[in-house]
């Protein structure tokens, strides 16, 4: 497949690096040229030097051959009107990042279908999703919803107090008797582990289970956890995402205090709010946060416009006492750092929205696509071919792919949890956890041409 993306910055980065590792053809378009030499230099695509909402550059791309166009510049109207001109080179799917609500309400005169847009997509309402899936399991620090919401991956990170720990899989297996759920990935210091029955459990270690939603309370009491609907949330910081997150959790009716700086914009907040606390001062004033009771928060969300502010907030507010912290940070190459700072779950915008754009371009049999927030790895949910081969066929007697393995399946709308036994039958729905290098693997094993 063929596919131009327009803007080079950390979306279109993302995406390209994405793209390129599964061996696509990818053109990357920007007005940044030494940006786009250093890209080429890094990785396996084609980079040309020009405004995305020019036909002449687009036509020296190649845009008459392209499948799919991604816009994801940091100007709504770029983007737009690059998708708007790629219509008329008859590309398949058009995907354009937007910021300015005008382009989201399905009443809107300029939506996707006015627009001729297949997915318009803001970092920002996907950030806010992000953020309030996170709070409903609120010993997770990344949760993924498959099969309609019916099964959910999620990530734990393994305290000393767990029961688990130093337990290899096959003693774990023994232990969870009829809890029904699978440990899919071990990501130790960075590095993502399909285990297998010797495999152990460390103490510090992020694992993923895949769950079905009604079993997980009783698989959290397995692991010593217990998740429940935060009591008291504390946001740091006013702005589009701190607004909207706020609005979704008072629905949910959690007492929500929203800390902004500027007044005139408290005020604004303060009518468009109907039953949170906002209050202004400065996110970094630790006695007026104690005042306010943020020794006693559940979550403390950081999404002010400043990196700096939002990792110091987190640390204060942990330090304090606050139980779980969500931090917004523009740069997801020190995500991995700040787990190390104590910080629970570090969120990028960016990285947020280029993992919605994956989930929807996903080509052939695969549903749906997620990356982990720990690793590199992946998450699909993939349907089984039509093909004999697959009829009947206990997984243990398949040769899966080295480097995967299948979480969950879903058949007429049941949810399994497999064990070698378990067997396929066409038009089930894999849920399938995979390491970087397994991605080509996976596609070929299903393969029936």
């Amino acid at each position: 497949m063929r596919i131009m993306i327009v803007g080079a910055g950390q979306v279109g980065y993302h995406l390209s690096k994405k793209f390129s590792m599964e061996g696509q053809e990818v053109v990357l378009v920007d007005r940044d040229e030494s940006k786009l030499r250093r890209l080429e230099r890094e990785l396996n695509i084609m980079t040309v030097h020009g405004s995305g909402a020019s036909a002449r550059t687009l036509e020296e791309a190649g845009i008459d051959k392209s499948d799919l166009f991604i816009a994801v510049t940091d100007s709504d109207e770029v983007n737009l009107v690059a998708c708007i001109l790629s219509r008329q080179y008859q590309v398949k799917k058009r995907i354009a990042r937007v910021r300015s609500d005008d382009f989201l309400s399905p009443g809107s005169p300029l939506n996707e279908q006015a627009l001729g847009v297949d997915l318009l997509i803001s970092p920002d309402r996907a950030m806010t999703d992000e953020i309030i899936q996170l709070s409903n399991v609120s010993e997770a620090f990344d949760v993924v919803e498959f099969a309609d919401g019916h099964v959910l991956l999620l990530g734990y990170v393994v305290q000393p107090n767990n029961p688990c720990a130093g337990l290899s899989l096959k003693q774990l297996k023994k232990l969870r008797g009829s809890y029904r759920f699978l440990v899919v990935a071990i990501i130790r210091q960075g590095t993502p582990i399909i285990p297998r029955g010797d495999d152990r459990i460390e103490v510090h270690d992020k694992i993923y289970l895949m769950v079905r939603r009604e079993d997980i309370p009783a698989v959290e009491e397995l692991f010593n956890l217990s998740s429940r609907k935060p009591d008291l949330v504390f946001i740091i910081g006013g702005g589009n995402i701190g607004y909207m997150v706020a609005r979704r959790l008072e629905e949910k009716g959690i007492d929500v205090r929203l800390v902004e700086e500027d007044p005139d914009h408290c005020e604004i907040l303060a009518k468009q709010l109907e039953h949170t606390l906002v209050l202004n001062f400065d996110g970094l004033e630790s006695n007026v946060l104690l005042e306010e009771g943020i020794d006693r928060a559940d979550l403390v969300i950081s999404v002010t416009d400043s990196d700096t502010t939002n990792i110091l907030s987190s640390l204060l507010a942990k330090h304090h006492g606050a139980k779980k912290c969500i931090t917004k940070i523009t740069r997801p190459d020190f995500i991995p750092l700040l787990g190390k700072l104590g910080i629970d779950v570090a969120l990028s915008p960016r990285q947020v929205a280029a993992d919605m754009i994956l989930r929807f371009v996903r080509r052939g049999a695969i549903v749906s696509v997620a990356t982990l927030l720990a690793s590199d790895a992946e998450v699909i949910e993939l349907k089984v071919p039509d093909h004999q081969r697959f009829r009947d066929a206990p997984l243990k007697a398949l040769a899966f792919p080295h480097g995967a393995i299948v979480g969950a399946i879903v058949r007429d709308s049941q949810v399994f949890i497999p064990s070698g036994e378990t067997t396929l039958q066409p038009g089930d729905n894999l849920i399938i956890f995979f390491t970087k290098d397994a991605i080509h693997h996976v596609e070929s094993f299903f393969a029936v041409d």
